[in-house]
């Protein structure tokens, strides 16, 4: 498996070179996709419209996650994350 688009070196420019932290982002991110696709939506609708879950249809979530992060629609608490480390 690999990823072609969006580029790795894009990835990590948006998460400070940090090869875990994107690990950690796009899962996470997934996860609300996966939710909301699910229909498990506590979580999930406070971040996304009814327009853009039908939007995710026929897609996979995690390509939809690295599509996020290249564009910067992900945002992320840098301090937070390597506190948990």
């Amino acid at each position: 498996m690999s990823i072609i688009e969006p580029r790795i070196d894009v990835l990590l420019d948006k998460t400070e070179g940090d090869k875990y932290l994107l690990c950690a982002l796009s899962a996470k991110r997934a996860r609300d996709i996966n939710d909301m696709m699910r229909g498990q939506r506590d979580r999930a609708v406070a971040l996304q419209s009814a327009s853009e879950i039908a939007e995710f249809a026929g897609r996979k979530p995690l390509s939809l996650a690295m599509e996020e992060i290249a564009r910067g629609e992900v945002s992320y608490d840098a301090e937070a994350f390597h506190n948990e480390e």
